[in-house]
């Protein structure tokens, strides 16, 4: 008798807990890395992690905290989402934001992840002219 009470001490609270947790076996939303770090209006970003799939992840948002830009998703699988970002992204830092799917027990959810990007301005370079490429005359001296 001592001995199956000194069990149902154990038992009990597993039981408890497995009753408590029907989603306990699904994979939780992690990331884990964002590549690059550094990029431009209109580049492509790769997240890579867990549980990224559409079964999982409905939009992906940069924020500054004040302004919350949505991202377009190129491609998604269970471990990596690729987005572009908008080409009206405005110079600075942000930050992730992951927005969960409505499930049957849980409402969706705006996660704010700690991985950030620093936007850089849209630059237009002047590079070298190629060989045989005329230069165009207008203000040149002779």
């Amino acid at each position: 008798m001592i001995r199956w009470i000194a069990m149902m001490r154990w038992i009990a609270p597993v039981f408890l807990i497995a009753l408590c947790c029907p989603a306990a076996d699904e994979l939780a939303l992690q990331v884990e890395a964002v590549a690059p770090k550094v990029v431009k209006p209109g580049d492509s970003v790769v997240i890579s992690g867990v549980a990224l799939d559409d079964a999982h992840v409905e939009t992906v948002y940069l924020t500054d905290h004040k302004f919350d830009m949505q991202c377009k998703i190129l491609e998604q699988n269970a471990k990596t989402i690729k987005f572009r970002i908008p080409p009206f992204a405005k110079p600075g830092r942000m930050q992730l934001l992951i927005l969960t799917k409505q499930t049957k027990t849980e409402d969706p959810l705006l996660l704010e992840l700690p991985a950030y990007l620093l936007i850089q301005e849209a630059s237009t370079e002047v590079g070298e002219l190629q060989p045989g490429a005329k230069a165009k005359k207008g203000n040149q001296k002779p």
